[in-house]
């Protein structure tokens, strides 16, 4: 970065998303070679396209059984903000798929659980993922939960 760009605040850094990019990397290929577990949560690959490049993006996500037939997401974004995957779903939702460990993708339509539903599935993510619950509790924003139902 020179001395006259400027980086919008609580975002990373050139380096901490070359190597964001090289862990998400790393872990897709384990998604894809059966492995879907990380820090003891399932693991899924994301499939959205950049809504104002419309270039395909690949994103590993941990995802929960709602018990509704659906996978799923928190967008915890670091806490901050919502992550770029959060504004490339919504912006071309028709677009979407997921990849569960060894399968092929499967198109999925998004779904922002809001109010009652939210607060449900909200109790299985805090229950089985218990990190999750922390961030939440330290951030100022609510984290979007969002559920993938195949399509």
């Amino acid at each position: 970065m020179t001395q006259t760009e400027t980086k919008k605040p609580g975002t990373p850094g050139k380096l901490s998303r070359w190597m964001q990019h090289r862990a998400n990397a790393r872990l897709i290929r384990k998604v894809r070679k059966g492995k879907g577990k990380f820090w003891g949560m399932d693991v899924l690959v994301l499939h959205t396209v950049g809504r104002r490049s419309g270039e395909p993006r690949e994103t590993p996500l941990a995802w929960f059984d709602d018990g509704a037939g659906g996978r799923v997401v928190v967008a915890s974004g670091g806490g901050a903000h919502h992550p770029d995957w959060h504004a490339n779903l919504f912006g071309k939702p028709d677009q979407a798929a997921y990849e569960l460990p060894g399968g092929e993708p499967v198109r999925a339509v998004p779904e922002r659980l809001e109010g009652t539903e939210r607060e449900r599935v909200w109790q299985v993510v805090a229950e089985k993922s218990p990190q999750i619950a922390k961030y939440q509790a330290k951030s100022d924003r609510v984290y979007p939960l969002i559920r993938l139902l195949p399509r």
